[in-house]
C-alpha cells in the first residue's frame, strides 16, 4: 500500500470510529431522572403535551428513564402552596411549573430544587428573578412577555374592532394579571378605549360578573393574562359569541376554540422549548446560569367562522400577517 494510500485509510478509519462513537453516544438514554410538573391543566393541557413531546425528542422516555409526577390543580386555587409543598417532599430533580401563581408557590416551597417555570407572564415585575440574564438563584424558565405585549393586542382589537368603545376585562387576583391590566390601561387611553374592569378569583366570580353584565354594557372583551381566568377561557369565548363581539386572547388555540383572534406564544411550542432548558438543567447547568427565554416564535391567530358568526370582517392587513387562520 502507497503512503498516501494509507493515510487515507487511516483517516477514513479514525473518521468512521469518531462516527460511531458520536451515533452510539447519541442512542444512549439519558440517566433514570425525575421531573415533577405543577400546572393549572384545563386549557394549559397543551403547555404538557408540548412538554413531553420535547423531552421525548430529547432521548427521555417515562417509565424507562423518565419518572413524570404531575400536579394538576385544575386552575388555580387555595391549595396550590400544598400542591407545591408535596411535590417538593417528592425530591424531584427539576419542577416544572406552568403559570406565574404556580411559581409563586413553588419558589415558596424549595429553594434548592431547580425550578423550571413556563408560561410566567413577566417574571421580574412579578418578582421571581431580579432580571432576565440571571435569576441569581434556582429559578429559570420561559417567560411569554404578556406584560410588554398588552398594548400590542388591545391595537389588534381595535384594528379588528374599530368600533368598539367599551373592553371588559376580568382581573383575576394575580401579578401578571395587575401588569398586564396596567400596561393595557396606558394604550387604552391613547386608543380612546374604556377598559371595564371587573376583579375575579374564582370561576364562581367569573361566571357571576358576566351574568351581572347585560348586554349592550361592553363590546369587545380583552382576555388579561391570568392563571384563572385562562383556565375558564371557554366562558369568555361562550360569552363574546353571544353578544356577537370580538374576543382577543393571547393563545392560539384559544382561538381554534372559538376566540376571534390571538396574539402571543403557542402552548405545545412553549412546552417543547421549555423542555429542553430542563435537559440543560438535568445535564448538571445551574439555573441561575440560564438567561430567561422568551418565546423562540409568536403568532397571530384569527378565527374566519367565528368572524362570520359575531359579522366582523377582519382587515386584509391582518389577515396577511396571520400564521393561523380558523376556517
Amino acid at each position: 500500500m502507497r503512503p498516501y494510500q494509507w493515510n487515507v485509510a487511516v483517516t477514513g478509519a479514525v473518521a468512521l470510529a469518531l462516527l460511531l462513537a458520536a451515533a452510539l453516544h447519541a442512542a444512549l438514554p439519558p440517566r433514570p431522572v425525575t421531573v415533577a410538573v405543577l400546572t393549572p391543566g384545563l386549557s394549559f393541557g397543551e403547555v404538557l403535551g408540548g412538554f413531553r413531546e420535547g423531552l421525548g425528542q430529547l432521548g427521555y422516555r417515562e417509565d424507562t428513564n423518565l419518572t413524570l409526577l404531575v400536579e394538576d390543580t385544575k386552575g388555580t386555587g387555595a391549595d396550590v402552596t400544598a400542591q407545591a409543598q408535596a411535590l417538593v417532599a417528592a425530591k424531584p430533580d427539576v419542577l416544572v411549573t406552568v403559570g406565574t401563581s404556580h411559581t409563586v408557590a413553588a419558589k415558596g416551597a424549595t429553594t434548592t430544587i431547580p425550578i423550571v417555570f413556563t408560561w410566567v407572564g413577566d417574571p421580574v415585575r412579578s418578582g421571581l428573578v431580579p432580571n432576565y440574564a440571571s435569576s441569581g438563584n434556582n429559578l429559570t424558565g420561559l417567560s411569554v412577555y404578556s406584560g410588554p405585549l398588552s398594548g400590542k393586542r388591545l391595537e389588534i382589537l381595535k384594528e379588528m374592532a374599530p368600533a368598539a368603545r367599551r373592553v371588559l376585562c376580568l382581573v383575576a387576583k394575580e401579578s401578571i394579571a395587575e401588569i398586564s391590566f396596567g400596561l393595557a390601561q396606558r394604550t387604552a387611553d391613547q386608543l380612546g378605549l374604556v377598559l371595564v374592569r371587573r376583579d375575579v378569583t374564582s370561576r364562581d366570580d367569573i361566571v357571576r360578573e358576566l351574568a351581572a353584565l347585560p348586554k349592550g354594557s361592553f363590546d369587545a372583551i380583552y382576555h388579561v393574562p391570568s392563571g384563572l381566568v385562562t383556565a375558564h377561557i371557554g366562558l369568555l369565548i361562550q360569552r363574546a359569541r353571544e353578544d356577537k363581539i370580538a374576543l382577543m386572547t393571547h393563545e392560539d388555540e384559544q382561538v381554534a376554540a372559538g376566540a376571534l383572534v390571538s396574539y402571543g406564544a403557542n402552548y405545545r411550542r412553549m412546552g417543547q422549548q421549555t423542555a429542553r432548558v430542563v435537559d440543560r438543567v438535568l445535564g448538571g447547568v445551574a439555573p441561575a446560569e440560564i438567561p430567561i427565554q422568551i418565546p423562540d416564535k409568536l403568532m397571530l391567530a384569527i378565527n374566519l367562522a367565528t368572524a362570520r358568526t359575531i359579522g366582523i370582517k377582519p382587515p386584509l392587513t391582518l389577515l396577511e400577517r396571520a400564521e393561523r387562520i380558523v376556517e
